[in-house]
């Protein structure tokens, strides 16, 4: 199957899927959130992670924040906040331990930050702050991005001036390799907290993110992972070379972020239509496009139907048949359908 193709016939699965509507109203999100709430968020604030084996992490703790925010559910969001903060603020700083797991805690390996969680947090706590009316988290959020700009910001090999978003504090980063993953770039959610915190660097890391994700898309896939180097980008040592449920959030965030036109956008939209099973996405990849996994999640479509501007009304009720992931993923693709402005693919 040809690329033009392929693209035609995904273009046909989400109007398919979509059921002919025009959109997503404010009842629906309200339904999909409840639904959410209901399947993955403990009695006490902690997010579960159904498809890791029970345990929680960072980065399902400030997706959930951000959620409870944008969907004005303050009592979730005390609850979720309460949770980490008694749970995974077991560091110096003010980032997060990454994983959580019942009956052992946070085990002295796992005291590692991961950024894509540290980020969504204090994005949360800011919009919670500014948007919200919830006042009293504007000063947690500064402090997040001050660490997230001291300890997980280095130069990129190639440009010198240049920062690049690292996967954690421990993250391996020095002048000849860095390694990053792509996923965590998300520009607005830099920005903002850049502003807020008076952090130039958080600022410049969003642009040359958005930069690297090009640069990236031009050469294929998008990877989960990838090294960064004086020569330009190679295979990581530590992580395969493919391009698959992390890269998947790369058209998630530039759309959340005003960017519907980016190179990368494009490129994601081109790789989940290789599918070859009816009414799937392709979520792994080579670079080069080799399609190595594919999935009817309604949470994968939903990443596709956003990066090619078809929005859907499919019901919340699939949300229990989901796992963790692609069911937050639908619920972050709902939001960034109504806050990345005038879809332009």
């Amino acid at each position: 199957m040809d690329r033009r193709t392929a693209l035609q016939a995904l273009a046909l699965y989400l109007l398919a899927f979509s059921g002919g509507a025009a959109g997503r109203d404010a009842k629906f999100e309200a339904s999909a959130w409840s639904a959410w709430k209901d399947r993955f968020l403990s009695g006490d604030g902690r997010v579960i992670d159904d498809g890791n084996g029970g345990i929680s992490h960072s980065e399902g703790q400030g997706f959930g924040a951000l959620l409870a925010q944008a969907n004005g559910d303050k009592p979730a969001f005390e609850q979720i906040e309460a949770w980490t903060r008694a749970n995974l603020l077991v560091r110096h700083d003010h980032l997060m331990a990454w994983r959580w797991r019942e009956g052992a805690g946070v085990a002295p390996e796992d005291q590692v930050t991961a950024t894509d969680g540290d980020l969504f947090r204090a994005w949360a706590l800011l919009r919670a702050a500014r948007d919200s009316g919830w006042p009293e988290w504007a000063y947690h959020a500064e402090e997040i991005a001050r660490d997230l700009a001291l300890c997980c910001l280095r130069p990129d090999p190639r440009v010198r001036r240049s920062p690049l978003l690292i996967p954690g504090s421990a993250s391996r980063a020095d002048a000849k390799r860095v390694l990053i993953n792509p996923s965590y770039i998300m520009p607005r959610a830099l920005r903002e907290l850049g502003s807020a915190a008076a952090r130039a660097d958080l600022i410049a890391a969003a642009d040359h993110g958005e930069t690297v994700l090009s640069e990236l898309a031009e050469l294929g896939a998008v990877p989960d992972w990838v090294d960064v180097t004086p020569e330009g980008f190679a295979a990581p040592f530590e992580h395969d070379y493919l391009s698959g449920y992390d890269a998947l959030r790369v058209a998630l965030y530039l759309v959340w972020s005003g960017n519907a036109g980016h190179g990368a956008v494009k490129r994601g939209l081109e790789m989940m239509s290789r599918a070859g099973l009816e009414d799937h996405v392709a979520v792994v990849t080579t670079p080069g496009g080799e399609v190595r996994e594919q999935s009817n999640f309604a949470g994968y479509a939903a990443i596709a139907e956003l990066a090619s501007c078809v929005q859907t009304a499919k019901t919340a009720g699939d949300l229990p048949d989901q796992p963790y992931f692609p069911a937050t993923l639908e619920l972050l693709a709902i939001l960034a359908a109504r806050e990345g402005g005038t879809c332009k693919p």
